[in-house]
């Protein structure tokens, strides 16, 4: 036999499912709002069934409806809870359907989080970089270049196994030296004394004399070829990264290796010196960086945050910091203990063969697709996506930008390309923050990998 449930009831459990539910997101319950217009129309409150006495009393009750509110709210009124004609009458707002319902706890909980801020640095403005010269000369791609101490001219290294030197304001070619017997991979210039050293795919380290053009030193000691090379700031030493897994430690003053850091599995094919410990940081095939002592040519710590190949690293001039740029992402280390700071923002999904970055915050990274992207130092932003346009008669394949320096002032920007030529970039000087706003966007999450 079925009983009928009474009206009654029905009300005193959708009280109670509504009291549930206040009490679930309402962590100050003893407290109210005071009612206005809006909640009026959004809540109207239903009353337990009471006297026709208790009913004018009720209607004062109703515009101060319980709601969800924060914690610093006024206290609670004695017209909560009204006794008359020894009958209490429970106050509590009524939703018409369930979709007014759940609108109205969504926005109930919406005023109860706080709003955090971004700690995200924003990004400094720079201006636009444009291209305002291309040089030719090469017979083969450009893969590196280094800038003189004084400013006055840059020197390239290409496939065609030649060295080219450049004026710096007029990108005239003032010398060209032939003695290497593969491509010129990697170029560095002694800030002390008339010396320039380049390694090459042919396993030779030359040094050359510029008041003599011509070799005075041969290094030989690489069983493959050299991809890399770096000048140490205080000591004459060189040193040279290559196919044959091994960073090289070179006297300057004799022909002499001083050490083979060895550690790594792979190619090592990025490597750049600091003036303090570690003095030398080298970058490899293996996905792995490594920091080395150069007093014992030991490993001082071995960095594996990235999953792709290393394949160019940047010191900032001014802190003590540097990035690494692979496949997968560019990172951004401290020194000395290698700390990981941060990824860059965006991601240039290109294999990056470049990285500068210059005393304003200016970085810059060159991929093998023809990307030449612009970032901010300090907060990972990329202001600036810029694509590299290849010469006529060459192919669109050989877009790929193989190397690139900022020159002693960091004002302008020189590129080595797989077109045969190099190309040079500076900030465009009628560019302003109106004409080219900051188009920034704080991170949600910060990534930590």
């Amino acid at each position: 036999m079925t009983t009928e449930i009474e009206p009654q009831s029905l009300q005193k459990m959708n009280l109670k499912s509504v009291k549930r539910a206040l009490d679930l997101f309402s962590p100050a319950r003893d407290h109210i709002r005071k009612s206005d217009h809006n909640n009026e129309q959004i809540a109207p409150s239903i009353a337990l069934p009471c006297t026709e006495g208790a009913k004018e009393v009720q209607k004062g009750v109703t515009e101060k409806a319980l709601a969800v509110v924060g914690p610093a709210l006024p206290p609670r009124t004695l017209n909560d809870n009204t006794v008359h004609a020894g009958k209490s009458t429970t106050v509590l707002p009524a939703f018409g359907s369930s979709s007014e319902r759940f609108s109205s706890w969504n926005l109930s909980t919406a005023a109860l989080m706080e709003r955090i801020p971004s700690r995200w640095p924003r990004p400094e403005w720079h201006a636009p970089w444009k291209s305002y010269r291309v040089i030719q000369g090469h017979l083969g791609w450009v893969r590196s270049v280094a800038f003189d101490s004084s400013n006055e001219w840059f020197c390239t290294g290409s496939a065609d196994r030649t060295i080219k030197v450049w004026d710096v304001a007029s990108g005239v070619l003032k010398l060209t030296l032939t003695g290497h017997i593969g491509q010129v991979r990697g170029l560095a210039v002694s800030n002390k004394d008339t010396y320039m050293f380049s390694a090459g795919d042919d396993k030779q380290v030359k040094c050359w004399d510029l008041e003599q053009n011509k070799v005075i030193r041969s290094y030989h000691g690489h069983l493959s070829g050299v991809y890399c090379l770096a000048f140490h700031p205080t000591l004459d030493v060189v040193l040279t990264g290559g196919r044959d897994s091994v960073c090289r430690v070179w006297d300057i003053r004799t022909n002499k290796q001083m050490f083979a850091l060895s550690g790594h599995d792979k190619d090592v094919c990025s490597v750049f010196t600091h003036p303090t410990d570690p003095q030398v940081v080298t970058g490899s095939h293996d996905s792995t960086i490594k920091f080395w002592d150069l007093r014992y040519g030991r490993t001082m710590a071995t960095l594996t945050n990235h999953k792709k190949a290393v394949r160019a690293m940047a010191l900032h001039p001014k802190e003590n910091a540097f990035v690494s740029a692979s496949a997968d992402n560019i990172k951004k280390f401290s020194l000395p203990k290698g700390e990981f700071r941060h990824n860059m923002l965006s991601q240039q999904r290109a294999t990056i063969n470049a990285v500068a970055v210059n005393e304003d915050g200016v970085m810059v990274t060159g991929g093998d697709n023809g990307s030449l992207w612009f970032w901010d130092w300090k907060s990972g932003h990329s202001f600036q996506q810029a694509e590299t346009i290849v010469q006529p008669g060459s192919l669109e394949s050989e877009a790929g930008i193989y190397a690139a320096c900022y020159d002693q002032t960091g004002s302008r920007l020189v590129t080595c390309e797989a077109d045969k030529t190099i190309k040079m970039w500076k900030e465009d000087e009628s560019a302003t923050p109106e004409t080219h706003p900051l188009n920034f966007r704080p991170p949600k999450e910060i990534r930590r990998f």
